[in-house]
């Protein structure tokens, strides 16, 4: 299937591992122009050495170097079609600090990300936003604090932003991963320092395995894409089946 997305401009935050490098991938394969960011500067040079988009080093917490960065890309790119809101601090524990950086990256820096890039999605022929949630929004699990928490508000911010700007043509959803493992992820470091947490999380799938990043990245760029072009307020659940809460 043809997804439409040759020259299509396309940002994406946290571009340099797992699901957020797989979703530049997944756009890069399908013709797209993309220009990612993450913090560390090695890593996003090397990635973008090795994968042929542009990358700029920048913590989505930082408001005004975020919006600076959407402003840049645009006029690099001559404008945006697309944007992706990936980035999560992935504070897990019920402390104050991890309250304060959970709102600050995963919601604000989703809410940033959107409201800088407007006015150039306004722009565009074909504008989307996806935003990276997770069922630990929707579900109460062992990230039920701050990270679950902003997970859950991201929806509901998204489905808003969704019905908000229907009547522009600019389209809105989200996409909620269920667990995810790959080398260097949370779920590879569950395993090898929480190995029972790891295997009791393993148990309640009944595919008997977690997903892949690609496999969310699949899912990130249809819904992104001219082929999707009347799903807008969608919270799109890949966890195979892991998941037990029914959605209407």
């Amino acid at each position: 299937m043809d997804l439409k997305l040759t020259g299509s401009r396309v940002l994406v935050t946290g571009g340099t591992r797992g699901i957020g490098r797989a979703v530049v991938e997944a756009f890069l394969a399908e013709g797209a122009q993309v220009e990612f960011c993450a913090r560390d500067a090695a890593v996003v040079a090397a990635t973008a050495a090795e994968l042929g988009a542009t990358g700029t080093p920048l913590d989505v917490a930082d408001g005004p170097a975020l919006t600076a960065w959407v402003e840049a890309a645009a006029a690099r790119l001559g404008g945006i079609d697309v944007v992706v809101a990936n980035v999560s601090a992935l504070a897990i524990p019920d402390t104050e600090e991890n309250w304060q950086a959970s709102f600050q990256t995963d919601l604000m820096g989703t809410v940033r990300l959107a409201t800088a890039a407007l006015p150039h999605l306004r722009a565009s022929s074909s504008a989307a936003l996806v935003a990276i949630s997770s069922v630990s929004g929707r579900e109460v699990d062992f990230a039920s604090g701050p990270y679950g928490v902003m997970k859950a508000a991201i929806v509901h911010y998204v489905q808003g932003l969704a019905f908000q700007l229907a009547g522009e043509g600019i389209r809105a959803n989200t996409v909620s991963p269920g667990n995810t493992y790959f080398p260097g992820g949370v779920w590879e470091q569950i395993e090898g320092g929480q190995p029972q947490l790891y295997a009791d999380s393993l148990a309640l799938n009944p595919t008997g395995r977690m997903g892949t990043p690609a496999e969310m990245a699949a899912a990130v760029v249809f819904l992104a894409s001219p082929v999707s072009s009347f799903t807008t307020g969608t919270n799109l659940v890949v966890d195979g089946a892991l998941t037990r809460g029914v959605q209407f």
